[in-house]
């Protein structure tokens, strides 16, 4: 088993804290801005995004205090779109979601053979997310 500095993936695990907690508001936010006919789902498949992304947040927040850390109170940058289209959300959504996934794999690259259940997390989030962006990219390609 390698040797694994505690503050650095503390470091990481807040990284990823205040990005899961600024999904939670972004994808609120974009709720309130889905109009036209495909708003009901659009408006619930976002608030479930929302929900997912606080779930993680408590699982980062989790981990951190299970290391000895002391989770951030504060989010990751949040910055307005110019336009609020289904499909501008989603372009938004989909390179949140990839970086994200690089926090993630990153931790995985730190903690691996190190601490197994950091390791499984990580492993978890990652596959969690590549299914989501993975269902974003299908959610913006052209039917047919």
């Amino acid at each position: 088993m390698k040797a694994i500095d505690k503050s650095i993936v503390i470091a990481l695990l807040n990284r990823i804290l205040e990005e899961e907690l600024a999904g939670v508001v972004r994808y609120t936010h974009y709720s309130f801005m889905v109009f036209g006919h495909s708003r009901i789902p659009i408006v619930s498949w976002l608030r479930s995004q929302a929900a997912e992304s606080l779930a993680h947040a408590h699982e980062a927040g989790e981990m951190i205090t299970f290391l000895g850390g002391s989770p951030n109170l504060s989010t990751a940058p949040l910055k307005a779109l110019k336009r609020y289209g289904i499909n501008d959300i989603l372009r938004e959504s989909l390179k949140t979601e990839r970086g994200a996934l690089d926090l993630y794999r990153e931790l995985l690259a730190i903690v691996r053979d190190g601490y197994v259940a950091l390791e499984e997390y990580a492993r978890r989030m990652i596959t969690a997310e590549e299914l989501h962006a993975g269902e974003v990219e299908k959610m913006l390609r052209k039917p047919g």
